[in-house]
């Protein structure tokens, strides 16, 4: 260790108060955190790019301070998409600090490991009080039945409107308006379940007949619309 003079001709004295680091929840318990095999959660965290182009949910289990889980879900990026596939096979096995100083490919999902970082080592995860945290496959959680993202995609413009394109519950084929072209539902497809009647062995058309519904009031539609073509 070097010292400056300056500190070299110091006298010492004494830190009286010193009580350590500030409890922090974390699965049912108080944990005073000083190392990183202290840390434990599940959470979750959104990061973007630099040029905002695309962002990117991130979720990770961490139990005493390695990531055993990950779900890396991303938007709007083409590029960002490989970026997750491969941090998808870094961050399990790593610590927290690892991960925070690692390349994760892209700047959001780099962006997104920071603010779970902070979240985590501040004792504000998802699992904070859930005694013994949350199992290894809770992340999958997030995506439901089907295991895919959630993803709201709408669109308007002030000439023609709004148009659903993409709800949580799916793939919007058609958007129910009454007399007054006001949207009042709309049907969908839901490509989890779809997929799964296909590889049970249905057929593609039946396939989505089982998989399709509708919300709100669509029975009572003046009119359904392509939401993509009209």
């Amino acid at each position: 260790m070097i010292y400056s003079k300056e500190v070299e001709m110091m006298c010492p004295v004494h830190q009286g108060v010193h009580h350590g680091a500030a409890p922090i929840p974390e699965q049912a318990k108080w944990v005073k955190a000083k190392e990183v095999k202290d840390i434990s959660g599940l959470t979750h965290g959104v990061g973007w790019c630099a040029p905002q182009q695309g962002a990117c949910k991130l979720t990770l289990n961490v139990k005493d301070g390695i990531i055993q889980e990950a779900l890396v879900e991303t938007l709007g990026c083409s590029g960002m998409t490989h970026s997750a596939a491969m941090a998808s096979e870094i961050l399990p096995g790593l610590t927290v600090m690892e991960a925070l100083n690692t390349d994760l490919v892209c700047d959001a999902i780099n962006t997104a490991m920071r603010e779970l970082f902070l979240q985590i080592v501040y004792g504000r995860s998802q699992s904070a009080f859930s005694e013994e945290g949350l199992p290894i496959g809770a992340g999958l959680e997030d995506l439901g039945k089907g295991l895919r993202s959630q993803v709201g995609t709408m669109y308007g413009t002030l000439k023609k409107g709004p148009r659903y394109l993409e709800m949580a519950e799916g793939y919007v084929t058609g958007i129910a308006l009454d007399e007054n072209d006001e949207i009042i539902g709309y049907k969908y497809v839901n490509f989890g379940r779809m997929m799964d009647f296909i590889k049970g062995g249905d057929d593609a058309q039946t396939a989505m007949e089982k998989a399709s519904g509708q919300y709100g009031r669509v029975d009572d539609a003046a009119k359904i619309i392509d939401p993509r073509k009209e």
